[in-house]
């Protein structure tokens, strides 16, 4: 329980036309421990130690604050430790752009950058399997189920496993991804600022397939199952753990664009574990897309944290909030959506979450080219979040 509860009992309660003092033995006797913590003793022990009280009822987290970087140099990094980033993840350079993983060289480069600012580089993104279009992806091999090229591309998966262990590199983030991320445009927001928007009943797709053609559920499995198999022994072996994005926003059961998007629901997401049973398997759990899902987030989101959370799933979070539901959506600021984000943290503390909260998908404004400004204000809010939930219970 938080410490204000307490606070106005501590001198005076108020009752109507008349004022009641309590006596301290009386309130320390009924205010337990939180007391104890805050009031100074006659034998002094807890003065000395105000924390004591705080941690006889509130157990502290581990939780992060996150985020990808956008550059990787020294005036960015810098910016991102002002602002009391932690924990950061993103693409390392490659030296050759026909090289689908980073070599330990260039991982431990991007590594000892981030720590020179003390940063943590604890995730990488590889130059393949993102969030992108299958029309615009480079590298599309895998989710097009093209051999021998896909076992090319997971061979180089496997070598960026391999390598992110020699760096000390605990995890990996990738997309299975055929539609990358649905939108149609953007709407005003609070202040100037404008908000990603997603309206399925306003989508009119470019064409009415990507090349990918019919993907129906059985096929994207197959998919799915291909690469994990492949991939997942090989996480297990070096210990890395690898985070797959869920699909960005979910469509409905007859598909978008020819395409069944199995990893954009809940069911999906909870057979995508269980298809290599591994402690390196699971989610970068964008909350925002899982709460894109639902027909009530507001309601809902918090059991499938829990249901992912209490079985060590969920590596990292994109914390950002909606408003609206399924099929219909704004992305907006974390203050200001349908999720309740202290409910939200409170949440992660109980399942015992110990990663990063990152913030992602922010709003734009004009004069703000890079999301400065929006990503700054998103960093101040999740520390609060991450301070208040170390004083609650």
């Amino acid at each position: 329980m938080a410490y204000g509860h307490y606070a106005a009992r501590i001198v005076i309660m108020f009752r109507p036309l008349e004022v009641t003092y309590v006596n301290r033995r009386d309130f320390l006797a009924s205010a337990g421990p939180v007391a104890l913590g805050a009031v100074a003793l006659s034998d002094g022990s807890a003065a000395a130690n105000p924390a004591a009280g705080r941690q006889a009822v509130a157990r502290l987290s581990q939780i992060k604050l996150g985020t990808v970087y956008r550059h990787l140099d020294d005036a960015h990094l810098k910016a991102l430790a002002r602002y009391s980033v932690t924990h950061v993840g993103g693409p390392p350079p490659i030296a050759d752009t026909n090289r689908l993983y980073a070599t330990v060289e260039e991982l431990e480069r991007a590594r000892d950058m981030c720590a020179k600012n003390s940063l943590t580089y604890e995730i990488v993104t590889p130059p393949f399997l993102a969030s992108s279009h299958i029309d615009h992806e480079p590298h599309p091999a895998i989710m097009l189920a093209d051999s021998p090229e896909r076992d090319r591309d997971i061979e180089s998966m496997q070598t960026m496993i391999k390598n992110c262990a020699a760096a000390g590199i605990p995890a990996i983030k990738y997309n299975m991804s055929i539609l990358g991320v649905l939108r149609i445009g953007r709407v005003p927001g609070r202040g100037d600022a404008t908000y990603s928007k997603w309206d399925l009943a306003e989508a009119h797709p470019a064409t009415p397939l990507t090349r990918a053609g019919h993907v129906n559920a059985d096929m994207f499995w197959e998919r799915i199952t291909y690469f994990l198999d492949r991939v997942i022994p090989v996480a297990n072996e070096y210990k890395v753990r690898m985070a797959c994005h869920p699909q960005d926003p979910g469509v409905p059961p007859e598909g978008y664009q020819g395409v069944d998007r199995v990893l954009g629901t809940v069911d999906g997401l909870k057979r995508f574990i269980t298809i290599q049973e591994s402690p390196y398997h699971g989610l970068n759990f964008c909350q925002g897309t899982i709460s894109e899902m639902l027909q009530r987030p507001d309601e809902e989101i918090f059991d499938v944290i829990r249901y992912f959370g209490s079985r060590n799933k969920i590596f990292n979070v994109h914390f950002r909030n909606i408003r609206g539901h399924r099929d219909n959506f704004l992305e907006v600021y974390p203050d200001e959506g349908d999720i309740d984000f202290v409910k939200a943290i409170q949440v992660y503390k109980e399942v015992g979450y110990d990663g990063a909260l990152i913030p992602d998908h922010v709003p734009q404004a004009p004069n703000d080219s890079d999301d400065d400004q929006s990503f700054a204000y998103c960093f101040g809010y999740i520390r609060a979040l991450i301070q208040a939930v170390n004083h609650m219970t």
